[in-house]
């Protein structure tokens, strides 16, 4: 009898630790639904119930978010997504089927815009058919129903667990992808896929490169000649209607959609309809007998505004001005990025100025000077690539731009130039093109380059001709910290980053590609971190989960590239390394 009790007990124990090992187990598992992981994601009880097939979810009218909500719905009961390792999840015998979710909205009226708040609370519990959903914001409430979403899975009965309880909200406001659109064109309905990826990815700001040397797509009502003459043909235009459906999708799926028009450089394009008010242009980008550094670009495709000619300033003010009736975003991008000396010098009038002591850095405060106020008139804060304050060459004074109403991203020097910048009382978003350049290693494009034939014994691959090179893989960008070397005050000038797809050899055949699932990476960095509640670096468990995120998005129609073989997927932990690196 007594041996039979010591025998029970060892048994209840066993079982008791065993259950508490699997819940943490499977607690751990819970989050893999959810990419980005959520600040916090209680499930102490892994059990599930059935969703209702007539579920429904009520929320209060919003002409963005009432468009979510049916959105979301369709895409609930519809997806039917199996994960790749099935979740070892209990169905619960006493929990009723969900029959619906409640979103409570405190402020109707906040508009998208930097520093709103995007934080929600989702509860989903054990003994009620009804969860709930509360957010400040409409635009938090859309991240809660796509966490909701992320948790639903089954293929003919669909499943969502309970008595799970969430709180979250970003580490980081402003969280982006830029896309060039110039030096090759994306069609509307590409764009669209992006935007609905970013949103499901919990990204909320699309910048959008619109213009640069090599084509000029966007239609303007005030100088229609721009893309006329300057684009690559009247298939590869945008409308002011496609951007006012760029636009209002974005806000459907609470993303902000951020126009760059880069000027005074990269303005080559502008040459077609205006070729008086752009210096060198359709010349050679770098003629056999110039050094690196007389350049007239930094790569084929040359052109840079004359800041001497006053009617630089009347066709770039009715640019700036139908591009702010467009994008009703109060961030405008005014790019300022690879101002050369080699180009503003082949002009002879520039020529002339410098001859009487101007220098290459006054021209672009005058520049500066001439349309940065009148951005700011517009209710604008004005971004501009850090070159304009940290150029090695040209470069203006910072009294020409004032803290409160500028911006700088970085993309050179890592986390180096971000210290520059916020050190300077600047706020930063960080594009560092050593962690977050989506295009780097594959190459360059430019023909008739030896840097693709090294002598086969010197072991120099050259990086393949990329200037940028290697590669950018997940890992580089999960563990990049934008705020790395930043003291606490500092990091606070840190808005944010945005991984970058430049277009030299993209286009809409490789758009998903290339950018996902990279661009998830930094999503969740920016997000919840990249640390676990020890502050360790959680790569590690977090290739499970963007294996799994991988899978669903590709369901979804879009084809971000394979991180691993399926076999690693299958077999979980057996393609990991227990080696640490030397």
């Amino acid at each position: 009898m007594t041996n039979n009790l010591v025998i029970s007990s060892r048994c209840s124990l066993f079982l008791i630790l065993f259950f508490l090992l699997v819940s943490a187990s499977l607690t751990a598992t819970s989050a893999q639904w959810v990419w980005p992981k959520p600040r916090t994601l209680s499930w102490p009880i892994p059990l599930a119930t059935i969703l209702s097939p007539n579920f429904t979810i009520s929320s209060p009218y919003h002409q963005y978010l009432s468009p979510a909500v049916n959105r979301y719905r369709l895409q609930i009961l519809t997806e039917h997504h199996l994960p790749l390792v099935p979740p070892p999840v209990n169905l619960s015998n006493s929990s009723p089927p969900l029959q619906a979710l409640t979103i409570t909205v405190k402020d109707l009226a906040a508009p998208l815009q930097h520093s709103v708040d995007e934080s929600y609370a989702l509860a989903i519990p054990a003994a009620s058919s009804t969860a709930n959903l509360t957010a400040e914001t409409v635009w938090g409430a859309m991240r809660g129903l796509e966490t909701f979403s992320q948790l639903v899975w089954g293929s003919k009965s669909l499943l969502v667990p309970v008595g799970v309880d969430v709180w979250d909200s970003p580490l980081f406001e402003h969280r982006g992808i830029v896309l060039d659109t110039s030096r090759n064109y994306y069609p509307v309905d590409d764009i669209l896929r992006t935007i609905k990826a970013m949103s499901a990815n919990k990204l909320n700001v699309f910048h959008w490169h619109i213009t640069d040397s090599h084509s000029f797509p966007l239609m303007l009502p005030s100088e229609p000649a721009l893309a006329d003459k300057g684009s690559y043909g009247n298939d590869m235009l945008y409308s002011p209607a496609d951007v006012a459906t760029i636009v209002r999708f974005g806000l459907e799926h609470g993303v902000r959609v951020l126009p760059e028009i880069d000027s005074p450089a990269h303005t080559g394009s502008w040459a077609e309809a205006y070729p008086d008010i752009v210096t060198c242009a359709n010349m050679f980008w770098w003629p056999a007998e110039s050094e690196w550094a007389d350049r007239l670009a930094s790569e084929p495709g040359t052109g840079q505004l004359n800041p001497l000619n006053t009617n630089t300033y009347q066709v770039l003010k009715n640019v700036i001005g139908d591009a702010v009736a467009l994008f009703p975003e109060p961030f405008f991008h005014a790019g300022g990025d690879e101002i050369l000396p080699g180009c503003w010098k082949a002009d002879p009038a520039i020529q002339t100025f410098l001859s009487k002591n101007g220098t290459l850095s006054q021209l672009l405060e005058k520049f500066v000077n001439s349309t940065f106020p009148y951005i700011v008139s517009l209710n604008r804060t004005v971004v501009y690539w850090e070159d304009i304050l940290l150029g090695p060459n040209v470069k203006v004074d910072p009294s020409f731009l004032p803290p409160e109403h500028t911006i700088l991203q970085t993309w050179n020097n890592g986390p180096n130039n971000t210290k520059l910048i916020v050190s300077s009382g600047y706020r930063a978003i960080v594009s560092s093109s050593e962690f977050y350049y989506l295009d780097c290693g594959h190459g360059d494009f430019p023909g008739n380059d030896s840097q693709y034939d090294p002598p086969p014994t010197s072991g120099d691959s050259g990086n393949g001709g990329s200037w940028c090179g290697p590669f950018k893989t997940w890992q580089t960008i999960y563990n990049y910290d934008i705020a790395y070397g930043l003291t606490p005050e500092e990091t606070k000038l840190v808005l944010g980053g945005e991984v970058a797809l430049w277009s030299e050899q993209a286009d809409p055949t490789v758009l998903d590609v290339r950018i996902w699932p990279r661009a998830s990476a930094m999503a969740e960095t920016l997000w919840s971190g990249n640390r676990d509640e020890s502050g360790k670096k959680r790569y590690a468990e977090a290739m499970d989960r963007l294996n799994e995120w991988r899978h669903r998005m590709v369901n979804k129609g879009i084809r971000g590239e394979p991180l691993q073989p399926l076999w690693c997927i299958k077999n979980p932990g057996m393609c990991n390394t227990v080696h640490p690196s030397d």
